[in-house]
């Protein structure tokens, strides 16, 4: 059994460029707290082998999902939960005068760098 806190400072930045905070790791996924900096718009990625499941805290943001039969553009605010199945093209960004922070499980665990790779998204990254 487990017990952590949400670290002060960001561990390190994801693939597409928030700061993120390791939470949780477990034999089946693993769990981070992510803060995208106002109007920050991230790297747009596909994984290769790991689903994610979102969950907004606070802030206001957009994010463009592409699964290649289906694209859209949904709001993230406080209470929003999102999935990204694998292989699905993703970009968000931060569209207001605050940080978006939001919990992210990734099944199976995180393996690595070499698991995002970046594509064309919607908007152009400022990062």
């Amino acid at each position: 059994m487990k017990t952590t806190t949400v670290p002060k400072n960001a561990d390190r930045k994801s693939p597409a460029g928030a700061d993120v905070r390791f939470i949780m790791d477990g034999t089946t996924g693993s769990m981070i707290h992510s803060t995208v900096p106002p109007h920050q718009i991230n790297r747009a990625t596909v994984h290769a082998t790991v689903s994610e499941f979102w969950y907004i805290l606070e802030g206001h943001g957009e994010i463009w999902r592409d699964n290649g039969s289906e694209s859209s553009i949904t709001n993230l605010v406080a209470g929003t939960s999102i999935d990204i199945p694998v292989g699905t093209a993703f970009q968000y960004r931060n569209v207001s005068n605050i940080d978006l922070k939001f919990i992210c499980i990734t099944m199976p665990q995180w393996p690595g760098e070499s698991e995002a790779t970046f594509v064309e998204g919607s908007w152009s990254p400022t990062i």
